[in-house]
């Protein structure tokens, strides 16, 4: 059993005093420590007195409904995961509890395991959270590409027609066996010699479909080659979300759908992305699987991982150089496994160049992984060195 000062702290906040002794005795006995309010305004002096792992609130309630109190909690802490419960299911309130950044949506009468596992998932994400925010001083920023629009539509057009992509290996260590391929862009265009500024292009431009577009179509050439077990890597721009080129069912891509896991990085933002649920929830359907990239280095707080709810999350190579010999990236490292894990999340590491890192994150219980240590990008499909 944990010790009572480590164990996670939940604010249960509901206006039915019944059901409320109820919810905080379960989560007890489940070793929370509990406090509870019987309304908004309650709720948010606990807030400014302490700090929560997660809440759980009522959302009917009089004088500050939980929506309302929802958007009290994010001036107190951007990251605490929320969960709102309601006996009165209606899709106005659901789509403004989404809008608003709530983690789950419950509808009474709630069995009370499930009580228990989400307010558990919403702890283990919270935690994960904090490990983003202390990774953001430790991770690299993103080139941005400057440039007048004229210039840039010429280099555009030009590193569209020489756009060519390579593979890099994900290798798992303890089979010792590759695991899959990422595909990665590239192009001969010198004005443009990296994916960053084209990408930058891309969406200067407002061609950021176009560009993905040509990038699947290339990157699936001579998949019938890799063994059947092998899967293939592609990224996705968060716009491309709303490309319905994407969920063509007749498609080449959707033809290989089951082989495929879509990246999205956390460098760039999904807000402003509508329907992101249920596009992505499509993209299921028709048997893609999604992995989120740059584990570390992009936004922090819950909402890539509420929204995408990720197979796969790829650790950012600036958190991986260095990390047997830096302690704190140590911890960090071993933080954001640990959490994955306990959330059925496959992790890759990504950018392992010395035999310290590869053992250090094998030894942390991620192994699968990617980087110059086993091989470098090139033509399908480079042979591991293990």
């Amino acid at each position: 059993m944990q010790n009572r000062e480590d164990a996670p702290r939940a604010l249960v906040v509901d206006d039915d005093d019944a059901l409320l002794r109820v919810h905080a005795r379960v989560l007890t006995s489940h070793g929370y420590r509990v406090e509870t309010a019987h309304d908004g305004s309650a709720a948010e002096r606990a807030l400014q007195a302490a700090s929560f792992d997660v809440i759980l609130s009522d959302i009917d309630m009089p004088t500050m409904t939980g929506i309302e109190l929802l958007e009290r909690v994010r001036t107190h802490d951007l990251d605490v995961p929320v969960v709102l419960i309601t006996g009165n299911p209606s899709v106005e309130t659901a789509i403004k509890a989404v809008e608003r950044g709530v983690l789950r949506y419950l509808v009474k009468p709630i069995e009370l395991q499930t009580l228990v596992k989400v307010a558990g998932d919403a702890v283990r994400l919270h935690r994960l959270a904090k490990a983003k925010r202390q990774a953001l001083d430790l991770a690299g920023g993103v080139e941005r590409f400057i440039g007048d629009r004229a210039g840039l539509s010429a280099s555009f057009a030009r590193a569209m027609d020489a756009l060519y992509v390579v593979y890099q290996p994900i290798v798992s260590w303890s089979n010792r066996r590759v695991y899959a391929y990422e595909a990665l862009l590239r192009s001969r265009e010198q004005s443009l010699p990296h994916p960053g500024p084209i990408l930058d292009a891309a969406e200067r431009l407002g061609r950021v479909h176009d560009l993905g577009r040509k990038i699947r179509a290339t990157a699936i050439v001579g998949i019938e080659r890799l063994p059947p077990d092998v899967a293939l890597f592609i990224n996705l721009h968060p716009s491309d979300l709303h490309d319905d080129h994407l969920f063509a069912a007749r498609g080449p891509l959707a033809a290989v759908a089951s082989r495929v896991v879509l990246e999205i990085t956390e460098r760039a933002s999904l807000d402003g992305i509508g329907d992101v649920r249920a596009r992505v929830a499509e993209l299921r359907r028709l048997g893609f699987r999604i992995a989120i990239d740059d584990l570390g280095a992009g936004y922090a707080g819950l909402s890539s991982f509420a929204l995408l709810e990720p197979d796969v999350v790829k650790l950012d190579m600036g958190l991986v150089r260095g990390v047997d010999v830096e302690p704190t990236k140590r911890t960090l490292v071993r933080t954001m496994i640990a959490m994955c894990k306990e959330l059925g999340i496959v992790v890759t590491g990504e950018g392992i160049e010395t035999h310290g890192e590869r053992d250090e994150l094998s030894g942390g219980g991620c192994d699968l992984l990617q980087g110059f240590l086993f091989a470098r990008p090139g033509p399908a499909f480079p042979e591991p060195v293990f």
